[in-house]
């Protein structure tokens, strides 16, 4: 309250006669505050019924603590031009901010997501290999996460995120360099889906398990590039954020933190949309003229994005994120140390670490001034119940978050029926929306309500609850499977239950590898129009494939219709009957804006739950664990589930099992849902043992006293 009502934080004394205030700055000087004066000096006017209010830190504890705040104009060195003071404050700060969120999303878990069965395509890399790329990422991000957000914490935290963006710009780059090293793309001859005679299919497929393509030493330069990438994200989401609470009220930052992680979910829906549309240009911009000549004499029509040949022009969101992390490398560079008015900001707010010694003992120690105090300085952290049971509740949450955001496609896909770009589309409109609009909500709550740790986690639990009930949408959204040949249906009444070959296409040769599904006449889905029978197709005037001859296919369901005399299947997963989708769509939407209310509110549990010189390094640690414990493991753990749910697996030419291609509605529903209601009863157990275990700070229940007495005096 700086000198009306005496020291709220213990950690800052106001100055004493010596330097009662602060000279203004001169344009390119730097305003340094030092809590100074000795023991017993005059901390402002004199508190009712006392002298002075008392500090835990003069009684020998901080005789010796000092704390110097470098606040300067933003520019660089002597060139501080009068416009960019505009942006000297914290709302230009976290402008460039979520700029920076933006393009880190984009890339890491935007265009790297939706790029990568284009890049096991184009460098001939199996899942397992790409699934190291993707890992690449989390593992830099987990080594230097603490070390970075130890050191980072007393230096300069805006040079260290213009050091963030030079990495992510780098990682960007390096990430698209195989493009430009690997040569043209040859797509080369067509593949049939129609049933040929087994003479003319044995001689084209051939298993090739032992070769190996020079395409796959690329590899490590994608790998490079995500370990790149991970070092640039680290400051971002641990200095980044501090810098953030360190220059605004506590009651506002919670706002300030909540747009900047809502930015931060912006990134990948724009990475998803940029990217698919990148990927409807070809590869190398301009298809080659002979390869097109040969397939308009061969196919009549010319390959497009629908051919399971083409490959997009994955590669050049990469190149545009690169440029624009670049770009902001200026003015993060610009910013001082501190922000103008952090040392008021600082001394205005009480303390609400837990009362666990730990905080005399940093300051006492001094603890966090160099590497030898790493252990120690980890220590402390690490026994901490609040934190530790704030950082496994919201590891928890991002378990199921991954989880969710990495299959609800998949989800969508297969018990709506509906179209893979389509489900990918919606389940980004549904995600990122809802993410988004829970963090700046829970913000805006505790910054409105001016909520304490206490109440921020109880207020945390109440979201987790609802969201709990909220997911028990899965019960009521699943819905039972179109009859598929050769899974769940006979082949018009020959051939067997899980055997995709009958009678009616057993000369055809088809591959299990190609799955083009087509729907039939008779109502009944089919893996392919090989499968089908189909020996014969023609392209009508939406050059959209429709086939005939098809000795699989029964007779029409509805004779009356006309179209059933011109085809006997059509390309596309057959028309579901389930009428749940909105209602799934709706219920989920508010299921995922509860599950992310406890984003934010997390985040500022843990700055102010722990010492002031630990803030980033307890980011650090909580980002350390929720790799660990949340988002590395939540997509494995999800798909293990999912899996579990198949009735049809991909077996290609070498007898080598791949991807699911049918799963078990019924049960892929009721797994998705026992998982997360698993993990959010964990989350809400480490919430309630968060709030049981907290003890505030002694000092403010002394202060809190004394407001209590102030207001009982004026009241009387």
């Amino acid at each position: 309250r700086g000198g009306t009502g005496g020291i709220e934080n213990a950690a800052f004394e106001t100055p004493g006669p010596e330097g009662a205030t602060p000279e203004p700055p001169t344009p390119g000087s730097q305003r340094r505050w030092r809590p100074s004066g000795p023991k017993g000096a005059a901390c402002g006017p004199p508190c009712p019924g006392s002298e002075c209010a008392s500090s835990p830190f003069e009684s020998g504890v901080g005789a010796h603590f000092e704390l110097e705040f470098e606040e300067g104009p933003c520019g660089w060195r002597g060139c501080t031009p009068a416009a960019l003071q505009l942006c000297n404050n914290p709302e230009g700060y976290v402008a460039v901010y979520s700029m920076l969120a933006v393009a880190q999303g984009m890339v890491v878990n935007g265009l790297i997501n939706i790029s990568i069965s284009t890049i096991e395509k184009r460098y001939e890399l199996n899942s397992s290999l790409t699934g190291l790329i993707s890992a690449s990422y989390d593992i830099s991000f987990c080594v230097l996460s603490l070390f970075v957000s130890f050191f980072g914490e007393r230096g300069h935290k805006p040079r260290w995120i213009a050091f963030s963006a030079f990495m992510l710009g780098l990682g960007s780059l390096i990430f698209c360099l195989p493009h430009f090293g690997s040569g043209k793309y040859h797509y080369g001859a067509k593949l049939e889906d129609t049933c040929q005679t087994s003479e003319t299919t044995s001689a084209n497929i051939t298993c090739n398990a032992n070769t190996k393509s020079s395409h796959q030493n690329y590899l490590y330069v994608f790998i490079l590039g995500q370990l790149l990438l991970g070092v640039g994200g680290t400051p971002l989401f641990t200095l980044g954020t501090a810098f953030i609470d360190d220059s605004v009220p506590k009651h506002k930052s919670s706002i300030y933190i909540g747009i900047g992680y809502a930015m931060s979910l912006l990134g990948p829906a724009i990475g998803y949309v940029v990217g698919g549309q990148l990927l409807n240009v070809y590869i190398d911009i301009q298809i080659p003229e002979r390869q097109d000549k040969i397939l308009l004499l061969s196919n009549f029509m010319k390959v497009d994005h629908d051919d399971p040949r083409w490959l997009g022009a994955w590669w050049i969101g990469f190149l545009a994120c690169f440029f624009a992390a670049w770009l902001l490398i200026i003015p993060f560079s610009m910013f001082p140390k501190h922000l103008p008015g952090t040392a008021k900001v600082q001394a205005e707010k009480i303390s609400e670490a837990h009362d666990d010694g730990s905080e005399a003992l940093v300051q006492t120690k001094n603890i966090g001034k160099s590497f030898k105090d790493f252990p120690v300085a980890l220590l402390i952290l690490l026994r901490n119940p609040v934190l530790m049971s704030l950082i496994i509740a919201s590891s928890s949450e991002a378990l199921v978050a991954t989880g969710f955001a990495t299959f609800l496609p998949k989800f969508i896909e297969n018990q709506f029926g509906k179209t893979s770009s389509f489900s990918a589309t919606l389940g980004g409109l549904v995600l990122v929306p809802a993410a988004a609009l829970g963090q700046v909500i829970s913000g805006v709550l505790v910054s409105k309500y001016k909520m304490d740790l206490k109440g921020i986690i109880k207020f945390m639990i109440i979201t987790c609850s609802v969201a709990l009930i909220l997911n028990t949408v899965f019960l009521f959204a699943e819905c039972r499977n179109e009859p598929f040949a050769g899974v769940s249906e006979a082949y018009n009444g020959t051939g067997t239950l899980r055997n995709l070959t009958a009678p009616c296409n057993a000369n055809c040769g088809c591959l299990r590898s190609m799955y083009y599904p087509v729907c039939g006449r008779d109502g009944v889905q089919y893996f392919s129009a090989c499968f089908a029978g189909c020996t014969s197709y023609l392209v009508d005037s939406n050059l959209t494939k429709v086939y005939y001859n098809c000795s699989c296919i029964g007779k029409a369901k509805r004779e009356s219709s006309s179209e059933n005399l011109l085809f006997e299947a059509v390309p596309g997963k057959c028309p579901t009957e389930c009428e749940f989708f909105p209602f799934f769509l709706a219920t989920f939407f508010l299921a995922v804006v509860f599950t992310f209310m406890a984003v934010t509110p997390t985040t500022v549990g843990i700055l102010r739950c722990v010492p002031d010189k630990q803030r980033s390094f307890a980011l650090g640690v909580q980002l350390v664990f929720l790799r660990l414990l949340g988002t590395i493991p939540g997509p494995i753990m999800f798909g293990i589930a999912i899996d579990s749910s198949c009735t049809l697996w991909d077996i290609n030419e070498c007898e080598t099992q791949g991807a699911c291609w049918i799963y078990d509605n019924k049960r892929m529903a009721y797994l998705l849902l026992g998982m997360s209601a698993a993990c959010k009863i964990i989350t809400i157990i480490f919430l309630v043992l968060a709030v049981y275990f907290y003890k505030p700070p002694a000092s403010n229940k002394v202060l809190s006293q004394q407001d209590a007495e102030m207001e009982s005096a004026v009241s009387t």
